[in-house]
């Protein structure tokens, strides 16, 4: 996710040698980006900006202070299910913001949750403008609410390919071709996504609209409609991915 962060930051104009990437693995970086496989001392270099992009089983090679000493503006963590809290115990940074961005903000059409519990008028608006390349930039009030944010959008993507592998699946079991079930389908959601990010009205409007009565449409979102099942569905999806965050939270602990 990181990666594909900076890529889309690189795209946007922001400057490769600006930025420090430290890679244990020692993995290949965009052209004039610096890479390190350690955090750099304190003494040795300074930032603006830290940005985590670790796993959350991973914050425990943070406890014992590589951090320390660096005091940038901000540290940003992307971290599932890691609080602020949590954050602070392993830096120096004079703000810690959390951020939860999804894998489309590497096409710079994706989602970048933000919280911070310190972040003034200012920092909030910089920090706006440096997530906007990526895509919608929403401000979340309550951290007790981010892990919820997380499933939503953070794990969103899976969810819908998932869905549209199962609409093309579908479309399959009718007869067609699976190499074209699958070309329709995701047109289909493409069309439609970019329908309803432009429309003035809900989702669930648009919806009603194109399902005349007794029609073909109509007779397949009874099904989807009955009894709320799809919400359901949703609803302990999410619920189980949330679950997952906070049980990360407390092992980040």
């Amino acid at each position: 996710m990181g990666g594909a962060m900076l890529r889309r930051w690189l795209e946007a104009g922001m400057a490769p040698a600006d930025v420090t990437v430290v890679s244990p693995s020692g993995r290949a970086m965009p052209d004039g980006v610096h890479a390190v496989r350690a955090i750099p001392d304190p003494a040795d270099a300074t930032y603006d900006a830290i940005m985590l992009g670790l796993k959350p089983q991973q914050l425990g090679t943070l406890r014992d202070g590589p951090l320390r000493g660096h005091a940038p503006r901000w540290l940003i963590s992307i971290l599932a299910g890691v609080e602020a809290a949590t954050l602070r115990s392993v830096s120096d940074a004079r703000m810690v913001v959390r951020a939860m961005p999804n894998l489309p903000v590497g096409i710079g059409q994706g989602v970048v949750a933000l919280h911070s519990p310190d972040a003034n008028a200012d920092d909030r608006a910089a920090l706006t403008t440096l997530m906007q390349p990526l895509g919608l930039v929403e401000w979340i009030a309550e951290e007790a609410r981010f892990d919820d944010v997380t499933a939503l959008a953070g794990c969103g993507p899976g969810f819908v390919f998932r869905f549209a592998d199962a609409l093309a699946q579908a479309g399959a079991a009718l007869g067609l071709p699976a190499d074209q079930a699958a070309r329709l389908a995701l047109a289909t959601l493409h069309g439609s996504a970019t329908m309803a990010a432009e429309a003035d009205v809900t989702p669930a409007i648009l919806a009603d609209r194109v399902a005349s009565p007794g029609g073909s449409t109509r007779q397949g979102l009874n099904v989807l409609d009955h009894d709320d099942a799809l919400v359901a569905l949703l609803t302990a999806t999410l619920a189980a991915s949330a679950r997952r965050n906070r049980e990360m939270a407390a092992a980040a602990r």
